[in-house]
């Protein structure tokens, strides 16, 4: 059962708004307004299900940047997705984070369905967190503004034949990890390192307690790929009762009025203060010698800068 919502936080800031028009503007006041925690949470739980595709897992393996510095790979990846959500795609720093993105896909050899699939995690899964654990649904015009932003941002990346809508994302998603969710021992190293890196947020006599909590929220295919012990049915109760008691807390709440950023956290522990441009032309893995990366990474920059 939903908790109640104080009449304070009932208005919808996005109403009157035209969810695609105005799509960044919609998604930046989810993100770092409505549900900060919320979308944190299940844009890092988006990510962590792709490593149960081997084609991705795997390749995360090989570079080994997710099981010697995990820490810096969270950080980067958090702020460099945040750039564009937070200042638009047209901003020095937003281009620049896009941009940065695409220069490190294109160091490897990435398939558009991959790419296209990740893309789709970011739509659906922050949706049902919030169907599931949030402290409100997103409404009809909010779930079309996140599915346009995340369109904006594909178009950005050089991605092909996006989904139009939430319920063709959410089809997306589910066939291919239906198709492609496999064991795969590489995937399973860079799930453990994400996993440790989850549990060290926390005071460590608490990190079994963490641990047995992040599974508990793990559906099945994703216990079953990563070939980790199923959580007990009253471990998973217990761990959505938690969720539901925070959200009946932050229900409570005043809105909050000022945004909250990633590296406001004590989660990004790399860096800290405003995050420039120069910073997150920085971020991330640069090819040996080759910092841009041949072909690919000039056509999926040039997207970026043009789009």
């Amino acid at each position: 059962m939903r908790p109640p919502v104080m009449p304070w936080k009932t208005a919808d800031r996005s109403a009157g708004r035209d969810p695609v028009a105005d799509c960044a503007e919609i998604y930046r006041e989810l993100f770092t307004l409505d549900f900060p925690w919320d979308l944190n949470q299940a844009l890092s739980l988006a990510l962590f299900r792709t490593y149960a595709v081997p084609s991705i897992g795997r390749l995360l393996d090989e570079t080994g940047q997710f099981t010697t510095a995990c820490q810096k790979r969270y950080d980067d990846t958090a702020l460099l997705l945040e750039a564009p959500a937070v200042h638009g795609f047209d901003s020095p720093e937003g281009r620049a984070g896009v941009r940065r993105v695409n220069q490190m896909h294109a160091m490897y050899d990435i398939s558009n369905d991959d790419m296209r699939y990740v893309l789709a995690t970011f739509v659906v899964v922050p949706k049902r967190w919030l169907d599931d654990h949030g402290w409100r649904p997103m409404t009809d015009g909010e779930v079309t503004a996140s599915v346009h932003y995340y369109r904006t941002l594909g178009r950005h990346m050089a991605i092909r034949d996006l989904p139009g809508t939430y319920e063709e994302f959410a089809d997306l998603m589910d066939s291919y990890e239906a198709e492609h969710f496999a064991p795969d021992p590489g995937a399973r190293r860079v799930a453990d390192a994400t996993l440790e890196l989850l549990v060290s947020f926390y005071p460590a006599p608490a990190a079994g307690a963490v641990r047995a909590f992040s599974r508990a929220l793990m559906d099945q295919p994703l216990i079953d790929a990563f070939g980790y012990a199923a959580p007990s049915p009253a471990l998973r109760r217990a761990s959505t009762a938690a969720l539901r008691v925070r959200a009946g807390v932050v229900a409570l709440l005043p809105p909050r009025r000022t945004a909250r950023l990633g590296v406001d956290t004590p989660r990004i522990r790399s860096y800290r203060g405003p995050i420039t441009r120069t910073d997150l032309e920085g971020m991330g893995t640069f090819a040996p010698g080759c910092p841009v990366g041949p072909g690919l990474a000039r056509e999926r920059a040039g997207a970026a800068s043009s789009a």
